[in-house]
């Protein structure tokens, strides 16, 4: 069957419920308004914050597959992306192969064998609109235009993290550009099992593109407020205008490819 003819059967064909909605834009909004408090808290507070954002904005972005493309996707893409993640977590930490050598500190909460249980979790967060946009911008090249979207997200998270004490690594060798707490064998492994985790996500859920129920106005609204609020806060809170200038550049190709893609490229 050819992906581009793809159409639903009528009986298929279904809207997301008021609740569903409502529910959806719920959840989106209370990450959204833990991302913002980020930089004016600090303290346990903070510690909290940072938790409860991933947990709520992984929670918005798996209704959201829930909503647009049924409850089977969903669950397969959260166990495909929670034991993919946890996996390569276990084996980087314990042999410093893709990202470098690194550890968790003991802020983020419960761990499963010194990996937080709240990473994977950051993986589900952004995995979900990363890989539908990857998807729009290169049918042909879903592992790596996802994997490049990944490590362009993770230019934001890590310094972040390593400046508030989350993480920390042994540096060895050259850093990431504006970055010198990060090594960039880290950039390389983002992009190495960001390309791994797409291709598995490419190969074992469904290929029609189409939502059955929800638009896909919630991940592209997360995508890009991903983008522009790292950069903002990099440039006006976090007083690193080389890492707004860098990752905003980095992630922002990505960003702007897929919204390129969606305003002039093909209907689906």
């Amino acid at each position: 069957m050819s992906v581009r003819n793809f159409r639903p059967r009528r009986d298929s064909r279904r809207t997301i419920t008021p609740f569903q909605n409502f529910l959806l834009l719920a959840v989106l909004t209370v990450a959204l308004g833990l991302q913002i408090a980020y930089p004016i808290t600090e303290g346990e507070a903070l510690r909290v914050i940072t938790i409860a954002t991933v947990y709520w904005a992984a929670g918005a972005m798996l209704l959201h597959a829930w909503f647009a493309y049924g409850i089977s996707y969903a669950l397969r893409f959260l166990f495909i992306t929670f034991v993919y993640a946890l996996i390569v977590e276990q084996i980087g930490m314990r042999t410093t192969w893709p990202f470098g050598d690194y550890e968790y500190s003991g802020t983020l909460g419960y761990q499963i064998y010194g990996v937080p249980l709240v990473v994977p979790f950051a993986w589900i967060m952004m995995a979900h609109p990363v890989f539908l946009a990857a998807r729009r911008i290169a049918p042909r090249w879903v592992f790596l235009a996802g994997g490049y979207g990944l490590m362009a997200w993770d230019f934001f998270l890590d310094p972040q993290m390593v400046s508030a004490e989350r993480w920390s690594w042994e540096i060895t060798g050259r850093t990431v550009p504006f970055q010198p707490e990060i090594p960039l064998s880290n950039a390389f492994g983002w992009l190495l099992t960001g390309m791994g985790l797409m291709a598995l996500l490419n190969l074992l859920l469904p290929k029609e593109r189409r939502s059955l129920g929800a638009s896909r106005a919630v991940p592209e609204f997360f995508l890009a407020w991903s983008w522009i609020g790292g950069v903002v806060a990099n440039a006006f809170f976090f007083n690193r205008p080389g890492i707004a200038f860098f990752a905003g550049t980095a992630l922002g190709l990505f960003v702007l490819a897929y919204f390129a893609s969606v305003r002039f490229g093909r209907r689906d």
